[in-house]
């Protein structure tokens, strides 16, 4: 029982700590990213999203305005555009919850199974013949 306890301490760190991002963490993954792209690709993204620029922060500010100067999004055209950068992290946010979700979920099943190995692993087999040594 106590193998089974560690096994579910170790799925549970496995699980969480691959999937524990703060904001800081990936608003700085999506800037790096964000300044690798091409100029095309982010077009493509702006359009896709309907926003307009990254993050608008006080250390991107002039990389900001620029990006939006250069927006076609269609929400431009409505006069408000949100950045691209806000809602990229409202979706990482969701995933990166429902990826914890299916970890925690597997490695619950991963514990039931070493669980029923251990429980059955040395029953006897009631067809088998008693007076036969193995």
């Amino acid at each position: 029982m106590v193998i089974l306890f560690f096994v579910f301490l170790f799925q549970l760190g496995v699980s969480c700590s691959c999937l524990a991002m703060n904001r800081e963490q990936q608003e700085k993954l999506l800037n790096s990213s964000w300044e690798m792209m091409s100029s095309m690709t982010r077009e493509d993204l702006e359009h896709q999203l309907d926003c307009c620029g990254l993050l608008n922060t006080s250390l991107s500010q002039p990389e900001f305005d620029s990006d939006y100067q250069h927006c076609t999004a269609p929400c431009k055209l409505r006069s408000r555009c949100h950045p691209c950068g806000d809602l990229m992290l409202q979706h990482a946010t969701e995933a990166l919850k429902i990826l914890g979700g299916i970890g925690l979920f597997f490695s619950f099943t991963e514990i039931l199974g070493v669980w029923l190995a251990a429980r059955y692993r040395n029953q006897k087999d009631p067809t088998a013949n008693p007076s036969a040594f193995l």
